[in-house]
């Protein structure tokens, strides 16, 4: 796996409560909630780079 960035994100306190209680729900981090729904838009979307969507299958 590649090494992960690094990088400060500044949110809305009302935004990250929901975040989390939706993160505990799916038993993940806040961090690695953000991460996921972040990867599923993207893919969406169809910018994914295809070698990214290739490791993941």
């Amino acid at each position: 796996m590649a090494k992960k960035k690094n990088f400060p994100l500044r949110i809305d306190p009302q935004l990250y409560e929901a975040l989390e209680k939706w993160a505990n729900d799916e038993f993940r981090s806040v961090n690695s909630h953000i991460e996921f729904l972040l990867r599923e838009n993207v893919k969406k979307a169809g910018r994914l780079p295809r070698k990214i969507e290739k490791e993941e299958e």
